[in-house]
């Protein structure tokens, strides 16, 4: 059981969310109004960045590459600092949507990747990057950075492009490592095919437009279990459990982790 707050929704920033509500195992929740997720914030509205401004953020952390960086800058929100920390800087390439304004303009390149997404190479590319993001050098700097800055307990906001699988990981590995059961970490997970793939809409229209099947788009944009399972199951065989993933993987040793949950847990 958890007793999520109450949904908070911006205008021009999709799959915005608090982390915070969810109950964990031995009868606690993780506090409220401290820890945020996000899709990118380069087309945040004036209303939209001052409501982000009144949460209180001192810090933003962007997990998405120095060129998606580059091309769609955060933009400055009163109060907070930013702080960008590449996950899939040893990646052989990044996260399809960051790839798709350029796609849909092209209908030689819709045609080829509906080719290629009908024989279901979404779905492997997904999977595959899953496990990058457990086991890419990368990624183990960046959640390191990212774990070690939240000891500090200040309000951060957390993003990627979608907000789906570099947050989602970290999101996911936050929530499991807090103590909150499998199924609600899940179900933090799979809120952003509500709360990101409505905000796609144009995306599907420009392909179908385009002559592809938007359908075939939906592994790539939306998220499905089998992903994060893939992720999880990775933790398993490469550590053993959570914990030790954050320590041999993160350097998050026990102490450290003691300390995320003193932050980030109340009483319930």
């Amino acid at each position: 059981m958890t007793e999520q707050t109450d949904r908070l929704e911006l205008i021009t920033v999709a799959n915005f969310r608090d982390l915070g509500g969810w109950r964990t195992i031995d009868g606690r929740q993780v506090v409220t109004g401290r820890l945020f997720r996000s899709a990118a914030l380069d087309k945040a509205s004036e209303t939209d960045r001052a409501f982000l401004a009144g949460l209180g953020l001192r810090t933003i952390v962007d997990l998405r590459s120095v060129p998606e960086v580059d091309a769609a800058p955060d933009p400055q929100i009163t109060g907070a600092r930013g702080v960008v920390l590449d996950v899939l800087a040893d990646a052989e390439r990044i996260s399809a949507p960051a790839n798709l304004d350029k796609l849909i303009g092209d209908p030689e390149a819709v045609a080829e990747a509906n080719d290629r997404l009908a024989t279901g190479s979404g779905v492997e590319h997904m999977i595959g990057a899953y496990r990058g993001l457990v086991n890419l050098p990368s990624a183990k700097r960046a959640y390191r950075a990212f774990f070690s800055g939240l000891l500090d307990g200040t309000p951060t906001l957390f993003h990627c492009t979608a907000g789906k699988d570099r947050t989602g990981w970290a999101a996911a590995a936050f929530l499991s490592l807090m103590g909150v059961g499998r199924d609600d970490v899940f179900d933090d997970y799979l809120l952003t095919n509500e709360q990101f793939l409505p905000a796609m809409a144009a995306v599907f229209d420009g392909f179908e437009a385009a002559g592809g099947d938007p359908d075939l788009l939906r592994p790539l944009l939306g998220v499905q279990s089998s992903y994060l399972t893939v992720a999880f199951d990775e933790v398993a065989i490469q550590y053993g459990t959570v914990a030790d993933y954050f320590t041999e993987a993160l350097g998050i040793d026990l102490a450290a982790q003691d300390a995320l949950r003193s932050q980030y847990l109340v009483e319930g």
